[in-house]
């Protein structure tokens, strides 16, 4: 029996600006395709909506910084604005490749707060999903500074997976998932493969400075806190590999998965 497409669970798979630029300091299209592919696979099992970071490093590779001194954060703003219909461009330019339609969707913390604006974002994936376009998701940086200063989208995704009732969040990292301590700083740090309870890893955190991201593993263990109390299922997986989605989601690469109250 073939399952039906609007029945199909929901796979939100969040990119952090660390995974778009594979390491280097601009936005990866050889990365974007890694992921077109991904979903072309997946979407035989699931309807995917992506939570896209990147907007302030695409635009990094079209302005000189020099010219950019004075208000951090209203910088970072204004780089926003430039960089993310760049962004999307080269979302859908590559996707288009791959026969993938897109479609964008910026939010701020608000539309998940008010219970209108709730309804009508929670409508509008929806009804992208149903005709089979794929929404890619930021936050609204010209007028919100969440995520600039917060979390680098990781909290968004999560609000984004509880909202539409999504199977599963797949956090895309610099590392493999949850270690007993910062891999990048410690080497006899460990892999935590499964995690039921939060708190009790919550005393391994360590986060490194630098990179072009501002999320670090604190604000991916606040998303998956806040995922597992609305029972979907959280993967910290290395975004930097090839294929780390589908091998990730087939359990064949290591990554750090949170159990819901449901699986266990």
């Amino acid at each position: 029996m073939v399952q039906d497409k609007h029945d199909k669970p929901i796979l939100v798979v969040k990119l952090g600006s660390s995974t778009l630029t594979a390491g280097t300091d601009k936005i990866s299209r050889g990365k974007i395709e890694d992921i077109a592919r991904q979903i072309i696979e997946l979407k035989e099992q699931y309807r995917v909506v992506i939570v896209s970071s990147g907007a302030i490093a695409t635009a990094k590779q079209f302005i000189n910084l020099k010219n950019w001194e004075g208000n951090i954060v209203a910088s970072k703003q204004a780089m926003s604005a430039i960089g993310q219909p760049k962004l999307m461009q080269i979302y859908s330019e590559v996707f288009s490749d791959f026969r993938l339609s897109i479609a964008q969707c910026l939010l701020t913390y608000r539309d998940f707060e008010v219970d209108t604006l709730k309804k009508n974002t929670l409508n509008t994936i929806l009804e992208l999903l149903k005709h089979d376009y794929i929404p890619i998701i930021n936050e609204n940086d010209t007028v919100a500074v969440e995520e600039i200063i917060l979390g680098d989208n990781d909290r968004l995704s999560a609000k984004v997976a509880c909202l539409i009732d999504a199977k599963t969040l797949l956090l895309a990292s610099d590392i493999d998932g949850v270690y007993t301590k910062n891999p990048h700083l410690h080497s006899d740090a460990k892999l935590i493969p499964h995690i039921s309870d939060i708190n009790a890893v919550k005393q391994f955190i360590e986060e490194k400075k630098g990179g072009l991201g501002t999320g670090g593993m604190t604000s991916k263990i606040i998303a998956a806190e806040e995922c597992l109390a609305h029972d979907v299922e959280t993967i910290i997986t290395n975004g930097t590999a090839s294929n780390f989605i589908v091998n990730a989601l087939g359990g064949e690469v290591k990554c750090t998965r949170f159990i819901t109250k449901s699986a266990v």
